[in-house]
């Protein structure tokens, strides 16, 4: 396979080296990144034979993760203002 050299600063390197996955090469990982999205309307009633029963699974996981992420909020906020 042919291959180009690309150069980047310091900063945009760093930034590529954290979204690199372990088992990825810089190369898989500008692929996965700069490959196109779809669009979000092509998701549009994904869900639609998801049963009662996943739907208030769902529905338990989002809120644990809302009550999870509020409580780390307030803690941070404690500790902000304590200092």
């Amino acid at each position: 396979m042919a291959t180009k050299t690309v150069a980047l600063d310091v900063e945009a390197y760093e930034l590529l080296r954290r979204q690199k996955r372990s088992d990825e090469t810089f190369s898989d990982a500008v692929k996965r990144l700069a490959r196109p999205r779809p669009p979000l309307s092509s998701f549009a009633g994904i869900w639609g034979d998801m049963t009662t029963k996943e739907r208030r699974e769902l529905n338990r996981v989002y809120r644990a993760v809302r009550e999870a992420d509020s409580a780390r909020s307030e803690r941070l906020l404690r500790r902000w203002r304590d200092k």
